[in-house]
């Protein structure tokens, strides 16, 4: 039988144990169990509407399973609450007929309708069949689907612009502004605070000399953040997040910074880039397909409707 705890606050939630159930499932399916976002909501305190949902098993004396709910910016013209759901099942615990995620999700459901209801995505890395029929059974549909696209370096097109590092202490106000004007729709990247910001910074992939910033008479007109990833056999730079100031788009300049992003991989000899791109932006898909990147997999989220004290619908 499984036990579902519910822990609002992270500095509740047994880290340790938790991390070792998520190093678990990272290792067991080559990706990151909680994605980014979840993982510093998680460790570094919370974002509004926090809660982490732990499954437990008899005879185990290890978490078998986690659930993370926050809150992200409101949706709509009746500016309906927005969740975002991620769930963890310990590798040995995904034998058929166990009910280890089906519970989590159920009890996250239900968490959100206790609090008034909103808007659920519900996030799968790779999805298969298991995940629709899971998600059908709570009432969500295939929603938002996030390709992930690759290309071999160097490419053969380079930036005709010059880009800066990014300066900590003195860009944050200026950067803030820009991302959150661009991104104002968007459930993790909009809304971001000094506080996000820095959480970032303190992670150990941050270099402000792969956070490249783009001026045009002394404003801020675009910028390209890159990350390395080295926990695989050979580091991947990843094309984190570009915008372009809706006073300079247009022009051709997000993709000046995508290859300014590129040339900062060549330099420092890596040899494969990636990056994330909603399927349903068009016009960032065919960006990416002219500068010779092709989709490696597919991420989706689950979406419904939850009823204030019901079910999604």
């Amino acid at each position: 039988m499984t036990r579902i705890e519910v822990k609002r606050d992270p500095d509740e939630i047994d880290l340790p144990a938790l991390s070792e159930l998520l190093s678990a499932a990272s290792e067991a399916d080559a990706h990151r169990a909680l994605g980014e976002h979840a993982w510093l909501d998680l460790v570094e305190g919370g974002r509004e509407g926090f809660a982490g949902l732990i499954a437990w098993e008899e005879a185990h004396p290890h978490p078998v399973g986690y659930a993370q709910l926050s809150l992200g910016p409101h949706e709509g013209e009746e500016s309906r609450l927005s969740w975002a759901l991620e769930v963890v099942v310990d590798p040995h615990h995904r034998l058929p007929g166990n009910t280890v995620a089906a519970e989590l999700v159920r009890g996250a459901v239900n968490l959100i309708a206790s609090e008034g209801g909103g808007h659920l995505h519900l996030w799968v890395n790779q999805p298969r069949p298991y995940h629709d029929r899971l998600a059908a059974e709570v009432g969500l549909s295939p929603g938002r689907a996030l390709y992930q696209m690759r290309r071999p370096l160097p490419a053969n097109e380079h930036a005709t612009i010059k880009a800066r590092p990014f300066e900590v202490g003195h860009d944050e106000k200026a950067w803030l502004e820009l991302n959150n004007a661009a991104f104002a729709w968007h459930p993790e990247q909009g809304g971001w605070s000094e506080e996000t910001l820095k959480a970032r910074q303190a992670q150990p992939w941050f270099d402000p000399a792969g956070f490249l910033l783009y001026e045009e008479h002394g404003r801020l007109a675009g910028f390209c953040w890159t990350k390395v990833h080295r926990d695989g056999p050979a580091p991947i730079g990843e094309i984190y997040v570009v915008a372009v100031g809706r006073d300079f788009s247009g022009h051709g300049l997000g993709r000046q910074l995508v290859l300014a992003g590129l040339d900062y991989f060549s330099a420092r000899g890596i040899g494969e880039a990636m990056l994330y791109v909603d399927a349903d932006n068009p016009r960032a898909v065919k960006l990416y397909v002219d500068l010779g990147f092709t989709v490696n997999h597919i991420d989706r989220a689950y979406t419904g409707d939850i009823a204030p004290g019901g079910q999604a619908k």
